[in-house]
């Protein structure tokens, strides 16, 4: 790429775009847009041409979406499928009539099926019925990266996509009820333990089998992508490694210094018991991670820990 061209990065402010945006400007990049949401309204059509159509840039990220935690997901399905669908179709249109020269789709890695053989690979797409609890999300994650590939294959558009496992890190969300496993998780140990609670209950089982990439991992490995691939189909960006939960409460309970008793709340749902990526096709480009799960979640509560975020996200 070249550095002194303009990037566009839909959804710089959020976890995925904030540490992207970063990762440009320490590779060098310093023309990178990102209009604020009251500037511009990825759900507006011709907004998001007029856009393109001024701002000219020569790539195009695409990190921006309406995101949440499983019990967010499984309550708001309707408005999950139709937001993320119209952003998806409206920046890789006007980006195609613009004429960008290079997009990256980021997906998801709820978009494989449930019963997907593990680890899943890029080829499991769509050969099997999606996890009922985020369909709506993944639907709309699908529906993303199929426009790459249909405006490459009909257009000859360079439009790529990259699925990554569970993300967290600094900036992540916090909130008590829309968050992910993570920071959801980091939030009830950390209150716990300044209230000195007997025990912290987690959803589910503890059973069920995630992995969990740090964010500046994923910033650099889509930087590379932007650098190097060129490929139609979708690539999984991951560490190939997972946890059962009951590990990470363990390692979560470590972290924050809680002393007490993890006690599991079976009425929750588990949602898939097991979901690790198959990250060979990134590996054999040169990119692998760097940072640990326990460095990952040292660095995350220190920063939540500093930036008062638990008190904050309360309100």
């Amino acid at each position: 790429m070249d550095k002194n061209a303009s990037i566009y990065v839909a959804g710089h402010r959020g976890l995925v775009g904030t540490n992207l945006v970063q990762c440009l400007r320490d590779h060098g990049f310093s023309n990178i847009l990102t209009p604020a949401r009251s500037e511009l309204d990825l759900l507006d059509q011709q907004a998001v041409v007029r856009f393109f159509e001024t701002e000219r840039p020569r790539y195009a990220v695409i990190c921006a979406a309406k995101v949440g935690g499983i019990l967010f997901n499984n309550q708001y399905q309707a408005d999950f499928l139709y937001e993320n669908v119209l952003l998806a179709a409206n920046v890789v249109h006007a980006a195609h009539l613009s004429g960008v020269e290079k997009l990256l789709f980021l997906g998801s890695s709820c978009i494989y099926p449930r019963q997907a053989t593990q680890p899943i690979h890029e080829d499991s797409l769509l050969t099997g019925p999606l996890e009922p609890t985020n369909e709506g999300y993944a639907l709309a994650k699908i529906v993303g990266l199929k426009l790459c590939e249909k405006y490459r294959a009909q257009y000859g558009r360079n439009f790529i996509s990259a699925m990554p496992t569970n993300l967290y890190g600094p900036g992540d969300n916090f909130h008590p009820e829309h968050s992910h496993v993570i920071p959801g998780m980091m939030r009830r140990f950390h209150e716990a333990k300044v209230s000195d609670a007997k025990q912290v209950t987690i959803w589910g089982s503890g059973s069920p089998m995630r992995e969990f990439l740090f964010i500046t991992d994923l910033a650099e490995a889509l930087h590379m992508l932007m650098e190097r691939y060129e490929e139609a189909g979708t690539i999984n960006v991951g560490t190939g490694q997972d946890v059962s939960i009951s590990e990470l409460a363990n390692l979560m309970r470590e972290v924050t210094g809680f002393k007490g008793e993890i006690v599991y709340d079976r009425t929750k749902p588990d949602g898939m018991m097991r979901k690790v990526l198959d990250v060979s096709r990134i590996k054999k480009l040169g990119w692998a991670p760097r940072v640990s799960l326990q460095e990952g979640l040292e660095r995350t509560y220190r920063w939540a820990l500093d930036n008062t975020i638990f008190t904050a996200s309360a309100k």
